[in-house]
């Protein structure tokens, strides 16, 4: 019986190769880009060695990133055949403190690949250096980021004008600070990459964090100081749920500057999920929500070969 069901899964394994084209199969292995590969910008905040030395010695978290001192961008191509142009900027959640790395990184990234889709998982540099500005050294990678894929777009397959950010949490955060602060120099140029646009085409905030002050879910306030909706932002697809405490009542406040800014923008709002849940099968409607991104994808012409 053994052998029978050995024979049986190599007779699966070569029926499955003889049927699936191989350059379906034929990604290149991920490959690990430094960003700063001459160093960090001029005024980067470090940790002390006492909160390096805290963080090294705690157990390791095979799902997240608890530190980051050298950011880098795992890049995943697309296959040849399936590669149709666009790319995206992947943000990993975790309050800017770690990545979740595999549900809202690796995970995200491999999905996206299925529909043609070459992807920069951002390795963003946590814990937090700045508690009043958190988001300061990962807007600055994230930039770097942009403009890395920017000027490898030809050798990537990658049409720079169809270049994205999807994040999720404080991810998703980052991602509508790269769209809001396209034009505002972050850190003082270093090289040739530097004089790339790092404005990107559309934006992917997922259950987005910190968009606004924490509130009653009831009521209705402004969007954050440091998020400045105006006719330049770039197109934007949003999912959320309801039960999320305060990041629902944000997107839709997020939603409304969109509109009154002539923005196109696409909300789904699902009445249950919690957060964190990336890609990953879950109860209810929420764990249809990337297909309704791909079908925004689409209709919005990210995805034309």
């Amino acid at each position: 019986m053994p052998f029978q069901r050995n024979l049986l899964c190599r007779s699966f394994l070569w029926l499955t190769l003889s049927i699936v084209p191989f350059s379906h199969l034929a990604a290149a292995e991920p490959q690990e880009i430094l960003l700063w590969p001459n160093g960090l910008p001029a005024g980067a905040k470090s940790l002390t060695a006492d909160q390096i030395a805290k963080l090294k010695a705690a157990p390791v978290d095979p799902e997240r990133i608890s530190l980051v001192e050298n950011p880098s961008m795992i890049l995943y191509q697309a296959s040849a055949e399936l590669a149709n142009g666009c790319g995206i900027i992947v943000c990993p959640g975790g309050a800017y403190t770690r990545l979740a790395w595999e549900k809202e990184g690796i995970e995200v990234a491999q999905w996206l690949n299925s529909l043609g889709v070459t992807v920069g998982v951002l390795k963003y540099r946590v814990p937090r250096r700045d508690p009043d500005e958190p988001h300061r050294e990962p807007l600055q990678d994230a930039q770097r980021a942009i403009r890395i894929m920017r000027a490898n777009a030809a050798q990537w397959g990658v049409d720079s004008k169809r270049l994205g950010v999807l994040g999720f949490s404080a991810g998703g955060h980052l991602a509508v600070m790269t769209g809001v602060h396209g034009t505002n120099t972050t850190y003082p140029s270093s090289d040739a990459i530097d004089q790339q646009d790092c404005q990107p085409q559309f934006l992917c905030p997922i259950y987005a964090a910190y968009l606004g002050e924490k509130y009653n879910d009831r009521d209705t306030v402004p969007l954050g100081e440091s998020i400045k909706i105006t006719s330049k932002t770039p197109p934007t697809f949003m999912a959320v749920t309801a039960d999320d405490a305060y990041r629902g009542v944000q997107a839709a406040s997020m939603f409304i500057a969109l509109k009154q800014a002539n923005v196109p923008a696409e909300l789904h709002i699902y009445s249950r999920g919690g957060h964190g849940y990336g890609i990953r099968s879950t109860e209810g409607p929420i764990a249809t929500w990337h297909h309704r991104l791909e079908d925004w994808l689409r209709d919005s012409g990210y995805l034309t070969k």
